[in-house]
């Protein structure tokens, strides 16, 4: 059985200004929770570490050590 894109996660490349698709899906997964984040309402992200984050929140205490 094929998944389609929106069964599976997006490869991305994080820049300081936006994300580049390396492999297509519908969303990412918060390296902090492992909540799922659509790429529509991806807003937050490390481009050091190369990850994604699903709230402002999550980010800062991510940044901060504390995640």
């Amino acid at each position: 059985m094929l998944m389609s894109s929106a069964d599976r996660p997006a490869k991305l490349a994080y820049g300081p200004n936006g994300f580049r698709v390396l492999s297509p899906g519908h969303y990412v997964a918060c390296a902090v929770t492992g909540e799922k984040v659509s790429l529509e309402s991806l807003r937050y992200w490390s481009v050091e570490r190369q990850e994604a984050y699903a709230s402002a929140e999550i980010a800062t205490r991510r940044l901060l050590g504390q995640a």
